[in-house]
């Protein structure tokens, strides 16, 4: 094993949670503005949507050690699942006024 400084491993793992962090800042996000009132609901939900897009897309174009907690499965099964319930939430989105 290669002698490595041992913040190269924190700095990586810090880098690991930032994708998962920003999604779940999204959805957070997201369902503050639907709890604002029913006129937002459309507005909260397409952002929640969103968010779990970019978690899919975010899951395809990163490495697994820097994909951090969106990785729970294989990355097919994974990018398909998020990509299907975004794109679910951001169809509720759509038919709500």
């Amino acid at each position: 094993m290669a002698n490595r400084p041992a913040s190269a491993g924190t700095h990586s793992a810090v880098l690991a949670w930032l994708p998962y962090l920003i999604v779940l800042a999204g959805v957070a996000v997201g369902l503050y503005v639907a709890w604002r009132g029913s006129q937002q609901a459309g507005h909260g939900a397409a952002v929640v949507g969103g968010a779990l897009l970019a978690a899919a897309a975010a899951r395809l174009v990163l490495p697994p050690r820097y994909a951090g907690l969106l990785v729970t499965r294989g990355k097919a099964l994974d990018v398909t699942a998020l990509a299907v319930l975004g794109a679910a939430v951001l169809g509720v989105a759509a038919s709500l006024p």
